[in-house]
């Protein structure tokens, strides 16, 4: 497998993979949390996550938007919009994959991120596909057993 700008591979210990599939595009989410770009006291938490698209359709698709919704977990949400992603608006033919490596800081130690892809098909169709919600934990969060 092939990973781009210091993309994280996937028998990383410290990671859960989340996926999701909508009409043949298979995307795959892999967060981590940054403990050395972090600073509990300021409060700044910073995650690393990795998405890798795959198309297991039958059509090339290009990735033309993303939105994202992310939340902290004292419920406050920012939205994230805009063309592309890492500057990029990527043309993933039928059995290809493309994969980059972003990040999401919080005042937070924990949050949620969800979202999904702008798509466009061969013939000029959108549609969007969903990103997976997937969690952002880290070892700062103080959790209770009830």
């Amino acid at each position: 497998m092939e990973l781009q700008g210091g993309a994280m591979a996937r028998g990383d210990r410290n990671s859960e993979m989340y996926e999701s599939v909508t009409r043949g595009i298979r995307v795959s989410v892999s967060p981590r949390f940054l403990e050395d770009q972090s600073d509990p006291e300021e409060p700044r938490y910073v995650w690393a996550y990795t998405v890798r698209i795959n198309n297991e359709s039958d059509t090339a698709v290009r990735l033309r938007t993303r939105y994202w919704r992310i939340t902290d977990s004292r419920g406050q949400t920012d939205i994230v919009a805009g063309d592309g992603v890492v500057g990029e608006q990527p043309m993933i033919r039928p059995g290809e994959g493309f994969e980059y490596t972003s990040g999401a800081p919080l005042a937070t130690p924990s949050g949620l991120m969800v979202g999904a892809y702008g798509m466009e098909a061969d013939g000029g169709e959108t549609f969007d596909v969903d990103i997976p919600a997937f969690s952002l934990d880290s070892p700062h969060e103080m959790r209770q057993v009830h």
